[in-house]
């Protein structure tokens, strides 16, 4: 078979130009284009999965930084906001007189916050409100006015704090609970609603907890024998200012500021931590910058002091050049003094003789 095809290409072509100048370059052409697709494929693979894995890495790093922030934010959220309210029920205790069915002592009640060291927050400010949910039956609504009383203890049975505060039922006219009766009755009828009310009296309007006595019981007492009631509780409200009071008010935007605050500084360190680790060159050519400059401001230095000093040398040379002239002017002046002194008694002598020649001439006549 190899045979009979060779001679039918001796045939074709028996002195070999055809294979010499078209079939061997065709097929080197063609076996140069196999290559080079080859290798721009392989090449392209790699860069597809070089570019996969820096995205991989892009999308981890992003995951990465917003969780950080998100659990900076949730980490300070724990630890400096405190619970906004604590609920505990009061079980009140009266002794009963055996003549009438009325209490003959005043409700009170022992509340226990908390069997740990501390349940409030130092620093905080704390509303201290008792809740009492009144019937409006007739002795009730004949009551009146009535006073309640709380103590704060801490874990040494120590008192921390005493407050009492009056209380009273809303009035409503009996025109208004008529009104109202009627209309809410198919309501009364199934359950759904029942005639009380519900009395706040806020005991503490800013309590402070103390670091060395944190309170752990609570004291209640309603100073009235004819006060009917259905339940009372014991509510402490964390009274928010400043910040928390944003945090609590507005969680959503300050949510979104803090964690986009932790994004920034987060997103600072590491573009610098990423710079620093992956090329260290722009480091270094700052490095020399700062070192030129410092040397420039050293050598400008140096040089005004340098002007300052010679300048300084100078006038004192000049001073004492002039102080040396001075002396000279003023030696020559006492010189000059001295000379015309010495004349003027010598000339004064000459006076007194020839008046002396004078007056011997004018007795000799």
């Amino acid at each position: 078979m190899n045979f009979l095809l060779r001679f039918i290409i001796f045939c074709f072509d028996p002195l070999g130009l055809g294979r010499r100048f078209f079939v061997r370059p065709a097929v080197n052409l063609t076996l140069n284009a196999y290559d080079r697709f080859r290798s721009k494929a392989d090449e392209k693979v790699d860069t597809v999965r070089e570019l996969v894995l820096r995205l991989g890495l892009i999308a981890f790093a992003v995951v990465l930084i917003i969780w950080l922030a998100v659990f900076i934010y949730a980490a300070f959220y724990y630890v400096y906001m405190p619970p906004i309210s604590h609920t505990r029920p009061v079980h009140m205790q009266f002794k009963t007189c055996l003549e009438t069915s009325t209490p003959c002592t005043f409700p009170h009640a022992h509340v226990s916050l908390t069997k740990k060291q501390q349940l409030l927050m130092v620093g905080q400010a704390y509303k201290v409100i008792v809740n009492i949910d009144m019937p409006e039956s007739p002795q009730n609504l004949e009551l009146g006015m009535f006073m309640v009383c709380a103590e704060m203890r801490d874990y040494d049975s120590m008192l921390r704090g005493h407050s009492c505060r009056s209380a009273m039922m809303r009035y409503r006219s009996p025109l208004i609970r008529m009104i109202s009766t009627w209309a809410l009755s198919p309501l009364y009828v199934l359950g759904w609603k029942e005639e009380f009310q519900k009395v706040p009296v806020e005991i503490f309007s800013r309590y402070l907890e103390e670091r060395q006595h944190p309170i752990t019981d609570v004291y209640v007492e309603i100073q009235s024998q004819k006060i009917q009631f259905y339940t009372v509780t014991l509510h402490i409200e964390a009274d928010f200012t400043g910040l928390r009071y944003i945090m609590f008010n507005w969680p959503v935007v300050s949510a979104i500021v803090a964690i986009s605050t932790n994004l920034f500084f987060i997103l600072v360190v590491f573009l610098l931590s990423w710079y620093h680790w992956s090329d260290a060159t722009w480091l270094h050519s700052l490095q020399i910058r700062y070192a030129r400059f410092t040397n420039q401001l050293q050598s400008k230095a140096s040089s005004v002091i340098l002007s300052s000093t010679s300048s300084l040398r100078d006038e004192e040379e000049s001073s004492f050049l002039d102080e040396k002239l001075d002396i000279a002017d003023v030696g020559d002046n006492a010189d000059d003094l001295m000379l015309d002194k010495s004349i003027d008694k010598a000339l004064g002598t000459s006076d007194d003789v020839q008046t002396l020649r004078q007056r011997k001439v004018k007795d000799k006549a």
